[in-house]
């Protein structure tokens, strides 16, 4: 029998290993800034060229390298970072493995020029596919620039399975985001396709998330704070109030080192209990100073995963922390039991007198839906009744011919309805969720934010479809800072947003609305246009859906009415009319239902 095992040669070897390090650009952006952390640069340069796949440049002012050792980091378990096994339990730096240059190399042309401080002369490495093209002494400043081409030109498949230009370029700005947070006291600039993203002058923590995410982070960060004898804790956490959709914006840091970890994350959403919707999500930017020995860093190709030795120990620091902070800004709800009358009088001012009751005037024959007043509606369009009840018969399919008899006698036609509803009181609300109407069956539940999802996703695709909408001029434009990624994100959708009526312009990392669509009434218009990104992401995770429907759903998310919003009869009635105008109005858009009918034979069980 013949002999079937043989060594890879290097250059499979090293491709197969950047198949593990190297998974998109962004992933070669991450390797490239962290060693230049390690080199002990004060000022990082960053240039990409078409998302990182024509070109991406590190320059920095770090400690540079012989012409021995700018040869040796390419080879594969090449690292200066470690001699032995027990070095792996001590470590305090970012690129330790010796992996990620040679992975590089494998896949990309690369040229590097490098010179330590006190040389004269620097050296230059070229080097493709893992195959060293020329190496001799050059003029260039200390430091080191890295020149990494044509990611991906040699396995043309993996090129193939990039994402969109925009998708690739917000994967660069997030590692490059999260690489600069931790390191406030490095400046760090960002130049994409000759225009400057960032540039980060050096500063604390908190004004490097303010420059990264925008001047409004200034009064949104709370800090955290926490010190043991095992580990410290630092950072910030954002209130409550400016919770997001996604998960975008939760950065742990372990030693200066970006890591995932589902554990901790638990410990800080545990800290804000009862403070966010159940669908949203605390944002945060925490770091974890502990002794190397107590956890290890080795367990993922790209070390974003750790081990904590006691993982439940930093669990309860954190939520003790985090909590700690929460309260200390007095955004925990306090609870208010009853006091005793003459208990709360004994501690007035009688120099000031007892505090009179504030009394509230009520006009009892204002009526709000006259002619010329209006309603202020989340989706800013004032009620106005349709007679036309459309596609109610789709809610009651019969399953069989004795139910059929029943429905059909029970709903002859759509005017019945009509009629119910016209009857005073004829709807109403339970729980502040469901609207509740009576039909011959029994009785019909509504979900209101379901439903008015539902009509505002019809209404808003519809336009998407169409021509553009009138738009209203702001009197005073509102200038909105946003970071680069969402600027990328409003850059995608620019030609929807204007389709809908809004009309904004550009200036560096803020954008100016001058106008918004006329049937739009939100007096905060940054938080409905953050909302909507954050809307959008979340549609985004969805394959398969075009930018028009995720950005209708995105739309409907944010200006529908919420679960415990409270409605009129008259509001209450148009939406039932406006949702059985609808194409499809029993399914909710996450494929729920939106409409139940409580049969008089289930009510009357009840009494049995």
């Amino acid at each position: 029998m013949s002999n079937v095992i043989k060594l890879l040669p290097d250059s499979v070897a090293n491709q197969i290993a950047a198949g593990e390090v190297i998974q998109r650009p962004a992933s070669a952006v991450k390797e490239l800034l962290e060693n230049s952390v390690d080199a002990g640069a004060t000022e990082i340069h960053l240039v990409i060229k078409d998302a990182g796949k024509t070109l991406i440049q590190v320059t920095d002012n770090g400690s540079g390298m012989s012409a021995i050792d700018i040869r040796m980091c390419f080879e594969r378990h090449a690292t200066s970072k470690i001699t032995k096994a027990e070095d792996l339990f001590s470590i305090h730096t970012l690129g330790f493995r010796g992996e990620a240059m040679a992975s590089i190399a494998a896949i990309a042309q690369v040229e590097i020029k490098s010179r330590p401080e006190g040389d004269e002369l620097g050296n230059c490495l070229r080097i493709e596919g893992s195959k060293v093209i020329s190496q001799e002494p050059c003029s260039c400043p200390a430091g080191t620039t890295i020149m990494v081409k044509n990611l991906f030109f040699n396995v043309p498949a993996r090129r193939n399975f990039l994402k969109s230009y925009n998708a690739e370029t917000r994967h660069i700005l997030e590692e490059f985001s999260r690489v600069a947070l931790i390191n406030p006291e490095i400046a760090f600039t960002l130049e994409h396709n000759g225009k400057t993203v960032y540039n980060l002058v050096k500063g604390s923590l908190k004004s490097r998330i303010v420059a990264i995410f925008g001047k409004v982070y200034d009064q949104r960060l709370l800090s955290v704070s926490q010190i043991t004898d095992i580990l410290n804790i630092s950072g910030f956490i954002l209130k409550p109030e400016f919770a997001k959709k996604t998960r975008g914006e939760q950065y742990f840091f372990v030693n200066q080192r970006y890591i995932k970890h589902g554990y901790l994350n638990h410990a800080v959403t545990n800290a804000f209990s009862e403070l966010l919707p159940g669908d949203s999500f605390p944002s945060y930017f925490i770091n974890i100073e502990i002794d190397p020995s107590d956890i290890d860093i080795n367990i993922h190709p790209t070390k974003t995963e750790v081990n904590f030795k006691d993982a439940k120990y930093v669990y309860a620091v954190l939520q003790a922390a985090v909590k700690q902070s929460v309260g200390m800004h007095n955004l925990t709800p306090t609870i208010d039991f009853d006091v005793d009358p003459t208990i709360e009088a004994a501690f007035q001012n009688p120099a000031k007198g007892i505090v009179k009751q504030p009394e509230i005037k009520i006009n009892p024959d204002y009526n709000p839906f006259e002619s010329g007043k209006g309603i202020s509606y989340r989706d800013s369009s004032s009620f106005k009744r349709e007679k036309s009840v459309q596609n109610w018969e789709k809610l009651f399919t019969p399953t069989s011919q004795k139910e059929e008899r029943q429905e059909v006698s029970s709903f002859e036609s759509s005017k019945e309805i009509t009629d119910q509803q016209d009857t005073p009181h004829s709807f109403f609300q339970v729980h502040r969720k469901y609207i509740v109407c009576n039909v011959r069956s029994g009785m019909m539940l509504i979900d209101q934010q379901k439903a008015h999802e539902r009509i505002l996703y019809e209404k808003f695709l519809k336009q998407l479809q169409g021509k553009e909408q009138a738009s209203q001029q702001q009197l005073f434009p509102v200038e909105i800072y946003f970071s680069p990624e969402d600027i990328s994100i409003l850059e995608e959708l620019m030609g929807f947003l204007k389709t809908l009526g809004f009309i904004l312009e550009k200036e560096l990392h803020q954008y100016v609305v001058k106008g918004i669509p006329a049937d739009l009434n939100d007096e905060n218009i940054q938080l409905s246009l953050e909302r909507i990104i954050e809307n959008y992401k979340t549609q985004n995770a969805e394959l398969g859906i075009d930018k028009p429907i995720r950005l209708a759903r995105a739309m409907a998310a944010r200006f529908s009415v919420r679960s415990g919003e409270s409605l009129t009869n008259e509001e209450m009635a148009d939406l039932f009319d406006r949702l059985f105008a609808c194409q499809v109005p029993e399914q909710a858009l996450d494929g729920s239902k939106i409409i139940g009918i409580v049969t008089n034979e289930i009510l009357e069980g009840f009494l049995r």
